[in-house]
């Protein structure tokens, strides 16, 4: 349980201004169909998740404990570090004639790829071993956050500060990295 919670906990809030949450506002604002834009975008994480939690289970089992753990903290460190910094969403015209659901789940797809949410899903699969649930961890995260772009996007950013949202990622991001490089110096 504690993978499934600490996966959307760190990607609904790492999320929260980032890029494809711009681009999932974007979509819904384009399109006026909130729950087609939403299946895309659950379709799109599920695919570019499974892999990326594919990844770090087969980078666990292949790397020294230590070695990882090692590594591990010092790219949670990063992650948040990089959290701090926002996001911008570059507008382009996307793929022409697709449908709102083919759109959307094309452009997610290819916005995760590299993001610092697909680097951490395979971080979290690394530390926690456990594809099935990192990727249904970080596709709750991915839903949470970007639904709330879809749903309540011009309300929400006039409530809550993004600046605070991104401390706090940051911060989890700063605290995973903590116990992993913890972690590493107990193993040696």
């Amino acid at each position: 349980m504690d993978v499934l919670l600490n996966s959307t906990l760190l990607v609904t809030l790492s999320e929260m201004g980032d890029k494809t949450q711009l681009l999932a506002f974007s979509l819904a604002t384009r399109f006026k169909r909130p729950w087609v834009v939403m299946a895309g975008i659950f379709v799109a994480t599920v695919l570019n998740h499974a892999l990326a939690s594919s990844v770090g289970s087969w980078i666990s089992t292949h790397i020294p404990a230590q070695t990882l753990a090692l590594v591990l903290g010092v790219t949670f460190i990063l992650f948040g570090l990089w959290t701090l910094k926002p996001d911008t969403l570059e507008e382009g015209n996307g793929p022409s004639g697709l449908g709102a659901f083919a759109a959307t789940t094309v452009l997610f797809f290819l916005a995760e790829m590299g993001d610092k949410t697909q680097l951490a899903t395979v971080a979290l699969a690394a530390k926690y071993q456990s594809i099935l649930w990192v990727t249904t961890g970080t596709t709750l995260g991915m839903l949470i956050s970007d639904g709330l772009a879809v749903f309540a996007g011009e309300a929400l950013t006039r409530k809550i500060s993004m600046q605070k949202l991104r401390w706090a990622a940051a911060g989890l991001f700063f605290l995973f990295g903590g116990i992993s490089l913890w972690s590493a110096w107990g193993l040696s």
